[in-house]
């Protein structure tokens, strides 16, 4: 019997790549949970259009309301409490996916019987859309890998399943409290299928609506990040007709920016090779 997949999608003050992230996946999923928690900047004008071209209604949309670094995992949870297909994937409203990376994902949940879980690797943008993290930046430790590498989908089966702790070291732990990717290594699989994550760059539709969500100042960084090729292929849903409702997200940094962090990025990278960051944010 083929394996169903919901994709989750908990977001506040995401106007600039909402549609994007949402758009990358929505027709490889047979639903898509998109809950704002308190956005104030045009999201929800962003989740209306997306509404209104979801011909096959797959978009449930819920105003949950505000939720801080401590009530964050039990949103997760109740998110989790509202799914009943075999698989979910997590889709921030930060993340944009290729085509034949989220085809690929969803062909090994529907093709692999004993996997619990999918780690996926990730181009953590830096300044704008034109420069990424450098790998010596990422942190993630999963098995074997370290770097920028992320869980994005998970087997409902893992039993006991559930959400756990506070925004910045939260995740989805066991019935024995340990954190799934801690598990049988055989059951988790490591697909080459990346997707775009704009975590460190602004994500609301204005720069001071960025406070208003919990711990996002702290993730935007400053920094030279390591530039694409000029024939280097973004994903598909960045060249689509969107909505006037709907942000470009090509503009470049500022000035104020670029002397930033030209003085922050050596002192950065000094930091990494000298000495081991801490787990969360």
């Amino acid at each position: 019997m083929k394996k169903t997949i919901t994709a989750h999608c908990l977001v506040k003050n995401e106007a600039r790549f909402l549609w994007y992230s949402v758009m990358s996946v929505i027709k490889h999923v047979d639903q898509l949970l998109l809950w704002d928690t308190g956005s104030t900047d045009g999201t929800i004008e962003v989740i209306k259009s997306l509404i209104k071209v979801d011909k096959d209604k797959k978009i449930k949309f819920r105003n949950y309301g505000e939720v801080s670094t401590q009530t964050f995992p039990q949103a997760r949870q109740e998110m989790l409490d509202a799914t009943k297909t075999d698989w979910f994937v997590v889709v921030d409203g930060d993340e944009v996916w290729w085509e034949a990376s989220i085809s690929r994902l969803v062909s090994k949940i529907r093709n692999q019987e004993s996997i619990e879980s999918i780690i996926v690797p990730t181009y953590n943008l830096v300044g704008d859309m034109y420069h990424y993290l450098e790998k010596e930046a990422g942190n993630y430790t999963f098995g074997n890998l370290k770097g920028h590498y992320s869980i994005r989908a998970v087997n409902r089966k893992i039993p006991g399943l559930h959400s756990y702790g506070p925004h910045g070291v939260w995740g989805w732990v066991d019935k024995d409290n340990r954190m799934i990717q801690n598990r049988n290594p055989k059951n988790i699989l490591y697909i080459d299928a990346p997707y775009i994550h704009a975590t460190f760059l602004a994500r609301a539709a204005e720069k001071e609506q960025e406070k208003n969500v919990p711990k996002r100042n702290k993730k935007l960084k400053y920094e030279i990040g390591v530039p694409f090729s000029l024939d280097f292929y973004y994903p598909e849903v960045f060249f689509r007709e969107r909505p006037k409702t709907v942000p470009s997200v090509w503009q470049t940094v500022d000035k104020q920016y670029k002397l930033r962090a030209y003085i922050e990025t050596p002192l950065k990278k000094i930091k990494r090779r000298l000495f081991q960051a801490k787990v969360g944010y």
